[in-house]
Parts: structure tokens; C-alpha cells; sequence
């Protein structure tokens, strides 16, 4: 009888890959499809919860603020826009371009205690801040110490 030592993340890994192929396979059907002229930008992003608001931070460099739009419907925050291909031609010299280029979306689902109506956002050195304010129900401590008598 052969003996083996019982790992409990055995399985869990066997998971991980099979759905890290799955992925690669869709990633592989996506490159094919898609138009080879200008593909799709996706910004990195940063979320983070303060004390008193939510901060989404967008990686947008060579954006302009005229072709970004944010809008709030149905309690989803929906940052879109393009990042434009500079006409550049160059005809003796070989260049490689390795920037992404093209339109993006992204959403995000807002909590309840969002303050849809004060929300703001700031372009500086290619980052977007979006700053959503918590309500002012929000901010009071959610826990509450009680004293017994």
C-alpha cells in the first residue's frame, strides 16, 4: 500500500489551473477577434475606503479630460473614454509602439451610503481620482458601546 501525505490545497491548485487555461483559451479566441488596427485599453485602477469617502484612482496617461466621460446610473459609477493614437509617420526608420490605444469603460458598483449627488473627480499627471463621499449617516461610528447599569 502506498502511502501519501494529505495536502488540502491539492485540489484547490488543480482548480487554479484548469481555470487559468480556460482563461489563457479565452484570451486566445479574444486576440483573434479583435480588430488588429487598434486594440482595446484597459486602465489600471486603485480603490480605496477613507474615513469620510470612497477613491477610485484611474491610470490614464495621455488622456485628455475631453474624452473622458463619468456618469452614475442605477447605483454603478461608469468611467469611459478614449486614448487616441498620435498621428505619427515615419518612414525610413523602423519604430515599434507598445502603448495600448482605443476606447475603455469601467464600472463600479456603489454602496447605499454613497453620496451620488457631491460626487468629483480630478486629472492630474495622467491619474483620475474619482472621490465618492460617503452620506452624512455614514460617517456616524457603527458601533455603539452601551453601558450596563
Amino acid at each position: 500500500m502506498l502511502v501519501t501525505r494529505y495536502n488540502p490545497n491539492y485540489k484547490m491548485r488543480e482548480f487554479k489551473r484548469g481555470f487559468d487555461l480556460l482563461n489563457s483559451m479565452f484570451n486566445d479566441f479574444d486576440n483573434e477577434t479583435s480588430s488588429s488596427s487598434q486594440e482595446d485599453f484597459s486602465p489600471t485602477i486603485n480603490t480605496r475606503e477613507g474615513e469620510f469617502a470612497y477613491h477610485i484612482e484611474l491610470d490614464l496617461p495621455g488622456v485628455k479630460k475631453e474624452d473622458i466621460s463619468i456618469q452614475v446610473e442605477d447605483g454603478t459609477l461608469t468611467v469611459s473614454g478614449e486614448r487616441k493614437i498620435k498621428e505619427e509617420i515615419k518612414e525610413e526608420n523602423y519604430y515599434k509602439v507598445e502603448s495600448s490605444f482605443g476606447s475603455f469603460s469601467r464600472s463600479f458598483s456603489l454602496p447605499e451610503e454613497a453620496d451620488i449627488e457631491n460626487i468629483h473627480a480630478e486629472n492630474e499627471d495622467g491619474v483620475l481620482e474619482v472621490v465618492v463621499p460617503k452620506l452624512e449617516s455614514a460617517k456616524v461610528d457603527k458601533v455603539k458601546k452601551i453601558n450596563i447599569k
